[in-house]
């Protein structure tokens, strides 16, 4: 079983490889639990469950009232009770909460395969925020038995750089001179508010808080598409998005100028930015004039952070298939 989290699209976009990969290798059924995701995966589902999802709020942050509002969790314990992990020689993990609880519950043996996995690991560079409760849930939202993780770096061996789906890679990059903004934690008129600061920039802006396509001056509004996205991304001059992992990492393979801004109440996207930081990439707070300096002075920028994100898919996959053959029948 390879079980993925569904909140956001960054999980998704990795699983396009990774599945395909793992399929050469074994019968793979996929679970995925989650409902803030916008990509569909191009291969079957045998499970989709509701598990535990965060929202994203309209003012920078995950909404943490939203979050517990529509968190059912009765219905996650049955979820948990239900799930067939013993059905199973191996369970992969992908920070999928109801697989893991599962595996937890039964015994059963868990690998996580994810970037929390790394964002946590004490190699990995930390932030100078203090959020006891976010740094709890990332340790304990999805218990495993065994971690592996992708990060910006490899900072140890179990430590992966970012894969990089194919649909990126194999995209023709270009320059057309505006900036691809994905900032799901802001609402539309937030973003008009700000971006309109800078009249003289074409911003191109992916919205999962309208259905309708718009342009007002300088910002042109589409709500999330993959394809068009994908095409945005690969002829932008620069991006300007949340301090998440694979778009970031999607940025920096396509040699894009970058400038990330971690969302309020997420642990992890700030772990993200200090990491993102210590390559060299910008970091701001958020869209509040007081940043207007550094944002400027990014857009001036010709500066590019130099990364080398090699195809690793199959090595990874080989690698842990071979390490953990003894556990498959545990």
């Amino acid at each position: 079983m390879y079980a993925i989290q569904g909140t956001g699209n960054g999980h998704l976009c990795r699983a396009m490889d990774i599945v395909p990969t793992l399929r050469k290798h074994a019968n793979v059924d996929v679970l995925v639990s989650g409902t803030q995701a916008d990509i569909n995966l191009p291969f079957d589902i045998k499970y989709r469950l509701n598990g535990l999802s965060f929202i994203f709020g309209k003012h920078g942050g995950v909404d943490l009232w939203k979050t517990f509002v529509h968190s059912k969790f009765r219905l996650f314990i049955k979820e948990v009770n239900a799930c067939p992990v013993q059905d199973y020689d191996l369970i992969i993990n992908d920070f999928e909460p109801v697989s893991s609880w599962a595996c937890n519950l039964k015994e059963k043996f868990c690998i996580a395969l994810s970037h929390q996995a790394a964002a946590v690991d004490y190699s990995a560079p930390k932030t100078e925020e203090i959020d006891r409760l976010g740094k709890f849930i990332l340790k304990h939202y999805a218990p495993h038995n065994e971690a592996y993780g992708f990060h910006f770096q490899s900072y140890t061996e179990n430590i992966f750089t970012p894969i990089i789906r194919r649909q990126i890679r194999e995209q023709k990059q270009s320059n057309k001179g505006h900036y691809t903004v994905y900032l799901p934690s802001y609402d539309d008129e937030a973003l008009l508010g700000y971006l309109s600061r800078f009249p003289r920039v074409k911003w191109d802006v992916f919205s999962k808080h309208n259905k309708h396509r718009f342009t007002e001056n300088n910002i042109r509004f589409q709500p999330i598409d993959n394809a068009l996205f994908i095409e945005s991304l690969a002829s932008s001059e620069g991006v300007l998005c949340g301090a998440g992992f694979e778009t970031p990492a999607e940025a920096l393979f396509l040699k894009k100028k970058l400038l990330v801004i971690p969302m309020k109440n997420q642990y992890e996207q700030h772990l993200n930015a200090a990491a993102l930081k210590d390559i060299g990439v910008p970091v701001v707070r958020n869209i509040k004039p007081e940043n207007d300096v550094q944002i400027r002075d990014w857009l001036e920028s010709k500066k590019i952070v130099d990364v080398d994100y090699r195809d690793e898919v199959d090595y990874i996959v080989q690698s842990i298939l071979e390490k953990h053959a003894n556990n498959i029948y545990s």
